[in-house]
């Protein structure tokens, strides 16, 4: 049914409503963006990023250790392997496995019955032969005088004084079957030949060992200890060059182990397959600081360079190698640079920076090339460094660019 007048007439008022509100709205935000003063939206003037908030130090070049690292594998300086030398029945084992043992200290004592027999039969064969030896001179020293007055032969004088010179040797072979006896029994009870660190019990009680197969335990020297280890043809010249100092060894985590030493072989060849130089440092290790066949790093130190020294946590690893954020016009700029060892405070940095650079230590992970920084001096809490995978993993594209 179409419309009438009237009822248009009543929605004509509804329209007109909505839409003066609308027009109103329309003008009310108008109205608050031109009040608002230009540059003042979310950022700073014309939208820009603020500054950020970050910690700077300042390079100073000066002297530090040239140090040189490689990896290395401890040794005992002595490494003895215990065996038996005489066989029979292990009877007793007097250590345990692991422990520290002085020279001479028993470690197992071989069945000892038949070897005091054998030397108490040794003993009644020397006595035997000696009995012998004396009637042999006896009986020459009352033949001699009547050899002289011709009152008996000259061969019968001669067969007597054979029979004691024969008597003699067999005295002197039976004296060295008592000795031998001696020592097979001695060799009953095995000591240590060394102070060091006792292995594990090749043999266990009531096992038969013997010479040929008598594999009984192994000792270790380990203080001191040493370390093996390696330098390339270029670092080793280094090494020559300067003049080498303390040694120290790294554990697994970067942290100084509680041991020094110094070197005492360096290898006269070079290896034709690694290129590579032997050394070997030797360090005192009292409290078993360091294990013979672990892995550490030996750090040695091989003269004096001149280099600056930033804090550890600001030196960050990029697909090009290692870079720090320094600041320029105000702004965060990524630079690579050339490190060189560590030293007690931080990266000692050969090439890329100069003498009063600015460079930052802290908010790296929210550091853009670019980025507008306000520095200011480190906080005393900064002086621990920052973890160096939570610092380096935002600078890695950066330091790429």
């Amino acid at each position: 049914m179409p419309k009438t007048p009237a009822a248009a007439f009543v929605r004509t008022p509804r329209v007109l409503l909505a839409t003066a509100g609308l027009v109103l709205l329309l003008s009310a935000c108008g109205r608050s963006d031109n009040a608002a003063p230009p540059g003042a939206g979310k950022g700073g003037p014309g939208g820009a990023m603020p500054a950020m908030p970050v910690a700077v130090v300042k390079t100073t070049q000066r002297n530090v250790p040239i140090l040189l690292e490689a990896v290395g594998r401890a040794e005992g300086s002595k490494e003895v392997e215990v065996r038996a030398r005489v066989a029979g029945l292990i009877e007793k084992q007097s250590y345990r496995e692991g422990d520290r043992v002085k020279a001479g200290a028993p470690l197992f004592t071989i069945e000892r019955t038949p070897f005091e027999i054998a030397l108490a039969q040794a003993r009644a064969a020397l006595a035997q032969a000696q009995a012998k030896l004396d009637q042999a001179r006896r009986e020459a020293k009352r033949l001699q005088p009547l050899a002289e007055q011709k009152a008996i032969s000259q061969r019968e004088y001669d067969d007597a004084t054979s029979s004691l010179s024969l008597t003699e040797a067999a005295v002197t072979q039976a004296q060295a079957t008592v000795r031998e006896a001696q020592w097979n029994l001695s060799y009953t009870n095995v000591t240590a030949p060394i102070a060091g660190l006792t292995g594990r019990a090749e043999k266990s009680q009531g096992s038969l060992v013997s010479p040929s197969d008598g594999l009984m335990t192994k000792l270790t020297q380990t203080d001191p200890i040493w370390v093996r280890f390696s330098f390339s043809e270029s670092e080793f010249a280094k090494l020559r060059s300067g003049k080498a100092g303390a040694v120290r060894l790294l554990g697994a985590d970067g942290s100084a182990l509680p041991v020094t030493g110094k070197l005492n072989f360096e290898g006269s060849t070079v290896d034709p397959q690694l290129g590579t130089v032997q050394l070997r440092a030797e360090f005192a290790n009292p409290q078993l600081a360091v294990l013979p066949g672990q892995f550490v790093k030996a750090q040695v130190q091989a003269g004096e360079e001149s280099a600056y020294v930033v804090p550890q946590a600001a030196v960050v690893t990029g697909e090009r190698g290692k870079a720090v954020w320094t600041i320029k016009d105000g702004k965060a700029i990524p630079t690579p640079v050339e490190v060189g060892g560590w030293v007690a405070d931080g990266w000692a940095v050969r090439k890329g920076l100069g003498e009063g650079d600015t460079v930052i230590v802290d908010n790296l992970m929210k550091l853009r090339p670019g980025a507008p920084v306000q520095p200011h001096a480190p906080a005393a809490s900064a002086a621990a460094p920052a973890s160096a995978a939570a610092a380096g993993s935002a600078p890695a594209s950066a330091a790429s660019r």
